[in-house]
């Protein structure tokens, strides 16, 4: 078994890489990596704190701050009252936010679908039940699931 697993080791260490340079080159500034993260996050949860978004990104509070400070000057997202009260802020993806984010997941689908143009509609759909399989039992391992939406659209 030790084989398979190296193998698996060294392909996602592809993927990682891979996946940044594959994304959208079309004209404008593109999000960077964790940008790309940290808006994915708020679109699907909605509006958070920086101790939400450090537990659910495993990001100390100090780099989230350089982030989303970052973001805000970009237009990316906002400070709102915490609606539960108290001093808190929490950040929410601006209108920006949300069309950059779905500007570029839009190129990276496009990008994928022309990588796979040769794999039969099986092959994708068992390649994407393997990924999320995959990606859940790493969330499990380290006990911080992701939330996935109920219907992902194929776009």
């Amino acid at each position: 078994m030790e084989k398979p697993i190296r193998s698996i080791e060294f392909e996602t260490m592809l993927l990682l890489r891979y996946s940044l340079a594959s994304r959208s080159r079309r004209g404008g500034i593109r999000l960077d990596r964790s940008a790309y993260t940290l808006l994915s996050r708020l679109q699907g949860e909605g509006p958070m704190s920086i101790g939400q978004l450090s537990d659910a990104l495993v990001l100390e509070a100090s780099t989230l701050r350089r982030q989303t400070a970052a973001m805000r000057g970009a237009g990316l997202v906002e400070r709102i009252p915490d609606p539960d009260g108290g001093i808190a802020r929490r950040f929410r993806i601006t209108a920006e936010g949300e069309r950059r984010l779905d500007e570029e997941r839009t190129d990276s689908v496009a990008a994928l679908d022309a990588i796979m143009a040769d794999w039969t509609a099986d092959e994708v759909a068992a390649f994407a039940a393997f990924l999320e399989r995959f990606n859940s039992d790493i969330e499990r391992f380290h006990g911080r699931p992701w939330p996935r939406p109920s219907c992902l659209p194929d776009a």
